[in-house]
């Protein structure tokens, strides 16, 4: 990862000891994972225990259940009714998990929103999930590299595509889906009228354009865009790997399939389902 260190570890540092839920959102090869496992870090350290709820590790519980067999990815991409049912699932699994817990604990996760990717966390609702979601002791934070940086960082995903260091790094997103993405936040753009005082809009990577797609699509949130300007190495072998215990906040396998075969009811059309999670970007 990367960004004036002393800076960014002083900010996560504080964050990880004030608030119960610490939510960062953007585009895979932004460096989510990496201050993830920093603010995690801290929180330890903090004496808090620390629980994680990762896009990428609930996604494959909903793939890998009966109902969810019959959605698999294609050409590295999420289909609609996985991302829409795990969505779902996760506000009221950050419901239960604000219920159950103790007010020591943390909430550390990693939400996309970009293609519709736990995007329900960002926009509100009335249900028990809201209380926390929309409250002062939660915030999404958002690592917006600048250019430079963010081409080291799809360097460093590339070649751990090809040399893992964890089994957590085959769910990574694979090189062409990272452009793919980037293409669904530069059709948010124009759609929300963010890009309309960019003359050129074909390059593969805009900072700016990025963190203004963010704080509208977190507008009804207590977010923060984090500048990241210099590379920082990590001191483990993978942001994966944890020295200290983590609880996984996931769905069992009867849960993923209760929620798909919710949403295949919700949806007999599935072309409604598919213009609904191409404006992932819409309040």
């Amino acid at each position: 990862m990367s960004a004036p260190a002393g800076g960014v570890d002083a900010r996560l540092r504080r964050l990880a000891g004030e608030r119960r839920a610490i939510l960062f959102a953007g585009l895979p090869g932004t460096g989510k994972s990496f201050l993830a496992h920093r603010a995690a870090e801290f929180a330890h350290a903090a004496g808090r225990p620390v629980h994680l709820l990762q896009w990428d590790v609930v996604r494959p519980v909903f793939e890998a259940a009966p109902a969810g067999r019959r959605y698999p990815m294609r050409n590295g991409i999420t289909q609609p009714i996985i991302r829409r049912a795990a969505g779902i699932w996760a506000r009221g699994a950050v419901a239960r998990w604000d219920a159950a817990q103790s007010g020591d604990a943390v909430l550390i996760g990693e939400c996309p929103l970009v293609g519709h990717r736990f995007v329900e966390l960002a926009r509100p609702a009335a249900d028990a999930a809201e209380r926390l979601l929309a409250g002062a002791a939660c915030v999404f934070v958002v690592p917006v590299p600048s250019v430079e940086v963010r081409r080291a960082l799809e360097a460093d995903r590339n070649q751990r595509s090809r040399e893992r260091r964890h089994e957590r790094e085959r769910e990574d997103a694979l090189p062409a889906v990272l452009h793919a993405l980037w293409d669904d936040v530069v059709e948010a753009a124009r759609r929300l009228g963010v890009a309309e005082r960019r003359a050129d809009l074909s390059s593969p990577y805009d900072p700016e354009i990025y963190a203004d797609v963010y704080r509208r699509v977190l507008g009804r949130r207590g977010a923060c865009v984090l500048e990241i300007d210099r590379l920082m190495r990590s001191s483990v072998p993978s942001v994966y790997a944890y020295s200290f215990p983590t609880h996984d906040v996931v769905p069992t396998s009867a849960e993923a399939d209760e929620q798909i075969t919710a949403v295949e009811a919700a949806y007999p059309d599935p072309g409604v389902l598919d213009r609904e999670v191409a404006r992932w970007y819409a309040p």
